[in-house]
């Protein structure tokens, strides 16, 4: 009988405090499927690193020297697409977390709750999922409530019916071979309906298509 190894995914965590690094890292290091394999001190060097060491995922705190995490992470996902990012932060703060969000961070974790969230962020964000502790729930509602309200800034209207109910099972979690039952349609369909979506909206993966769909209304997050 052969076993499959659990991959481990390489991770980069990037904080100015050490002792913050030496307990997050205690944490990670502790599941058999993470590893830290490199630490800084500041954004400037998590982002150097990042290039030398080409980690599976960055974990960056917002507050740091030279570079802030937010905008490390904004250089990181122009520099290195394929890399997934956490912002790991005490501020539990709406403006950080849109900027985190829009800065291509694949999640928003609080210090206060790392022993509970942190592990199962690294998961969601290799999965390509978004990982949102519940007050960021609740501010991603808030804000798209009061963009439609005002009706500033919504997506236009740039995919068919069709793509569209793709988009919203693809961002519910549903499978390819789910989604063909429910539309009575072929598995190669819904993968040409997922390509043409990626396409049109300019979106990577999974978990951008996520953000889209909680854009638009189509999802509640």
């Amino acid at each position: 009988m052969t076993t499959t190894e659990t991959p481990v995914t390489r991770i980069l965590l990037a904080d100015d405090h050490a002792l913050v690094r030496r307990g997050v890292r205690l944490i990670l290091d502790c599941e058999p499927d993470l590893t830290v394999v490199a630490e800084a001190g500041d954004g400037a060097e998590a982002v150097a690193l990042a290039r030398a060491e080409r980690p599976d995922l960055a974990i960056l705190d917002v507050a740091m020297p030279r570079l802030t995490g937010l905008q490390a992470a904004r250089e990181l996902s122009r520099s290195l697409p394929g890399l997934r990012i956490l912002v790991l932060t005490m501020y539990d703060n709406e403006q950080y977390f849109f900027e985190a969000l829009a800065a291509g961070a694949s999640g928003y974790v609080l210090k206060s709750v790392a022993d509970r969230d942190l592990v199962e962020a690294c998961r969601a964000a290799m999965r390509g999922e978004p990982f949102l502790y519940p007050g960021a729930v609740n501010a991603l509602i808030r804000n798209y409530l009061e963009r439609n309200r005002q009706g500033e800034n919504l997506p236009a209207r740039a995919i068919t019916d069709r793509e569209e109910e793709v988009l919203k099972l693809v961002a519910e979690g549903h499978t390819s071979r789910e989604i063909a039952d429910m539309l009575v349609i072929s598995v190669k369909t819904v993968e040409r309906h997922r390509a043409n979506l990626l396409q049109k909206l300019g979106l990577r993966d999974r978990l951008e298509l996520t953000r889209y769909a909680i854009r638009a209304g189509l999802i509640e997050p």
